[in-house]
């Protein structure tokens, strides 16, 4: 299950709990739709990475202040939404890097372990921590492989509803037009030797994401599995 992710939209720390026990090692934290204010973000960060789950923090949007309190905080990777063109993607995923690389500003926290750091802690916290820019707009889709390139940016996050409306299709149907974005996208991927993400929330989207090589799947969220579970309660 290493590469099955669960969802969360509120501080869940039971979830988190019971998805690690089931066997999941990913948490993906919707702070952008979701309710989160800091103090529960930075408590359901600790938890996660506490019980040894990769942590990816989408965070409330494409500016620099909530991509790095949610890296001061210790998550592992950013997810940014609402991206553009390449000179967009450039300017926003700076925020993620230390300099030389990006534009990140340090802070003594969790990743620094609340004191000094060594040299070498800026290259290593580059290596270590990952970008993800979201693929949700006709724009950033035009330049997947241009975004791809960019040094600051480790691999990509498919937004598949907000790609759909935003390219004039409406409500995303899983369309022979939606899967040729993701074919496109998980080409430009493999072709940069970088990975991508997928929200698959049904077993048909699963498998073709497999086929296509996604590296991480989003398989269960945090409403719909309350959904599911009270639904399946009330059948006789």
């Amino acid at each position: 299950m290493n590469n099955l992710a669960v969802w969360l939209s509120t501080p869940h720390q039971a979830m988190i709990e019971i998805a690690h026990d089931i066997g999941y090692r990913h948490v993906v934290l919707d702070i952008e739709h979701g309710l989160f204010d800091l103090e529960a973000l930075d408590r359901i960060i600790a938890l996660g990475k506490a019980l040894g789950m990769t942590m990816h923090a989408k965070v409330l949007g494409p500016e620099a202040i909530p991509i790095q309190q949610a890296l001061d905080m210790g998550a592992d990777s950013v997810i940014i939404p609402h991206i553009g063109d390449v000179a967009h993607a450039l300017r926003v995923t700076a925020s993620a890097k230390y300099p030389t690389l990006g534009t990140r500003s340090f802070s003594g926290t969790r990743p620094a372990r609340y004191g000094g750091v060594k040299p070498d802690y800026y290259d290593n916290e580059n290596a270590k921590t990952r970008c993800y820019p979201m693929i949700e707009s006709a724009a950033a889709l035009k330049d997947v492989e241009a975004i791809l390139a960019l040094p600051t940016v480790d691999g990509l996050f498919v937004g598949p509803s907000d790609l759909s409306l935003d390219s004039g299709r409406g409500a995303y149907r899983n369309t022979d037009a939606d899967k040729a974005d993701l074919k496109k996208i998980a080409g430009a991927a493999a072709k940069a030797g970088k990975p991508w993400i997928m929200p698959a929330w049904s077993r048909t989207e699963r498998a073709f994401a497999q086929d296509l090589g996604a590296s991480l799947m989003v398989v269960a969220d945090e409403y719909g599995s309350i959904w599911m579970g009270l639904e399946d309660a009330a059948k006789p």
